[in-house]
């Protein structure tokens, strides 16, 4: 242990702690914009420096160890006066038009401007305005990048797809997708957690609410919504209410004040997805079609962006069953418009999701009789639904739960686990141990496969059903995806079935979720979801009537003709570009 003075506070921490450790121990912050812990420890923003007793020169306190008797004073006159100066030079190099940000109120940045008092800056505004495809689903502003380097170090360390690197040297560096490329040519799996840790509005996504507000106000169009099981985990953080109060049915009402006709939880088509993904693995695992590499769940675009670009000759190996969020707006289009009598021309799917990549997703083109078009029409995040609540100026304090609509008001336990890592394996092996053996099994029997961001690597976990080994794995966050495709082919490890989750901490941690910078909320997310799974009436999708009663009055069973037309896909329709591995 060291024992030091930070700000006349002693404080003892372990050796090899970092000065700003330790002020945290002693219940002090320090103002920082390029720190990530384990990440991005550079001292690139110089925000962060302290003054040392003894040493002439200020240093930066994320990367410097303390020492035995060392006296740090992190906010002296010489050390304000610095800082101030440091962040003045940053505002020149920074497009400061606060209010048309989507980072307005929740900007580190101006959080510390404002903290420093600084109400005009002495130097000449040059900043650069790099062109950008506005149609992507990610949106990067140059103007707004202060050069932190967090978006490079999120995507190298942590997903490990490198999108992003420097350009030029000194004050004139910038940051751009590699190798000069536009957005649109690279790697880019559009996970968004490179939108999540910015600092500042340099990155974002692209705002969608407009086109739903269209589709709200135009009296020919049905609107119906679908709302992802872990939007209900998140969306309550940014308006102030706790996560008992965020329910899914005050989402709903939400909704319905704003507009939209009809409304649906995605945690239905999520015991769907369990249905047609766990039929398929059953039926590819008794033909010995794993028995040299795995099925892969195919529920998370990002990840299906990544195995396109970096494996693309295990696409094949992908379940070829569409995510929720597709399936959900196939039997919209479908199953619900003859339900009601409209022509699905005329109706607009909304879905509210935690994941930029869905905004990529929908994009998939759907074709049944005579009705050509999209699944989805318009893909929201969690931070685009709270924006459309503000701008209807609805007070979440006077929400209330509302069920949602038939035929397809119903959802399980399993059904909401999908939005936390492990859960899509763990809901479908509780099937798939029904669908071998006719009878359902300890609904936490599975437990094992359940991962958490903590956690290296990847889970694995092996189950004896009636008398058949299945070997599971379950991995969230790309570089560990990496990792553990190098493992498979390599022949290190072997497993039947593998889910993969883009996001670290599954999609509770996704791109479209609400943004709290240096807090990492997917753990207490996750949580969440699993309180409400072991609450649940129901915990097994195959018991989700409202399912049952689809298959029975449309789709005939899993696997079907029909359910192959509309709940399944051809990886190969569309490509990402091919990275050079």
């Amino acid at each position: 242990m060291v024992k030091l003075t930070i700000d006349q506070r002693v404080v003892e921490v372990p050796e090899g702690s970092t000065i700003m450790d330790a002020a945290n121990v002693a219940g002090i912050p320090i103002p920082k914009l390029c720190f990530l812990k384990e990440i991005n420890e550079i001292g690139a923003c110089r925000v962060c420096v302290v003054e040392i007793e003894g040493k002439e020169k200020l240093v930066t306190s994320c990367n410097n160890q303390v020492e035995e008797g060392m006296v740090v004073y992190t906010n002296s006159p010489k050390v304000r006066k610095n800082r101030k100066k440091t962040v003045e030079m940053i505002l020149a190099q920074h497009d400061s038009n606060c209010v048309t940000c989507a980072r307005n109120t929740n900007c580190s940045l101006q959080k510390i401007t404002n903290e420093l008092n600084i109400l005009d800056v002495p130097y000449e505004k040059e900043y650069q305005k790099l062109p950008w495809n506005k149609n992507f689903p990610l949106i990067r502003d140059s103007s707004k990048c202060i050069k932190c380097m967090r978006c490079i170090q999120i995507c190298d360390k942590v997903q490990g797809v490198k999108v992003w690197d420097t350009d030029g040297t000194g004050s004139r560096t910038d940051v751009y997708v590699t190798n000069n490329r536009t957005i649109e040519e690279s790697d880019c799996t559009l996970c968004g957690q490179c939108i999540t840790h910015c600092p500042v509005g340099a990155l974002r996504e692209r705002d969608d609410t407009e086109k739903a507000w269209w589709a709200i106000e135009n009296s020919k169009k049905i609107t119906v919504a679908q709302v992802a099981p872990a939007v209900r985990a998140a969306w309550g953080e940014a308006l102030g209410l706790s996560r008992e109060e965020a329910t899914m049915g005050k989402i709903t009402d939400a909704l319905k004040r704003i507009g939209f006709d009809y409304v649906f939880d995605t945690v239905f088509t999520a015991d769907l997805t369990i249905m047609e993904e766990g039929s398929e693995f059953i039926e590819r695992f008794k033909k010995g079609d794993t028995k040299k590499m795995p099925m892969f769940t195919s529920c998370c675009p990002g990840w299906v962006r990544f195995i396109k670009s970096q494996y693309p000759h295990l696409v094949s190996r992908l379940s070829s069953a569409k995510s929720p969020q597709q399936m959900f707006g196939a039997i919209m289009k479908t199953y619900f418009a003859k339900k009601i009598g409209v022509n699905p021309e005329d109706m607009v799917t909304v879905s509210i999701m935690p994941c930029v990549a869905k905004k990529g997703e929908s994009n998939m083109e759907l074709f049944y009789e005579e009705y050509a078009g999209k699944d989805v029409d318009v893909v929201l995040t969690t931070r685009e639904l709270n924006r459309m609540i503000k701008t209807a100026h609805i007070d979440p304090k006077t929400l209330v739960d509302v069920p949602c609509d038939d035929p397809m008001d119903m959802g399980t336990g399993a059904g909401v686990i999908f939005g936390t890592t492990g859960g899509v394996m763990e809901a479908a092996l509780r099937s798939a141990y029904y669908l071998i053996t006719g009878e359902n099994p300890n609904p936490d029997a599975f437990c094992d496969v359940r991962s958490s961001r903590e956690q290296d690597k990847w889970k694995e976990a092996e189950y004896n059903i009636d008398g058949i080994t299945v070997k599971t794995a379950v991995v969230n966050g790309l570089g560990n995806t990496r990792e553990l495709i190098d493992a498979l082919e390599r022949g290190d490890v072997h497993y039947d079935f593998v889910e993969v989750m883009a996001c670290p901490g599954g999609c509770v941690g996704g791109g479209g979720q609400p943004i709290h910078d240096g807090e990492e909320l997917a753990t207490t997310r996750s949580q969440n979801l699993r309180a409400l799974d072991t609450n649940a009436k129901l915990r097994f999708s195959h018991e989700n009537q409202a399912v049952a009663k689809l298959y029975e009055e449309f789709l005939e069973k899993p696997l079907s003709h029909k359910s192959h037309m509309l709940l399944h896909t051809d990886h190969n329709a569309w490509e990402m570009p091919r990275s050079k591995r």
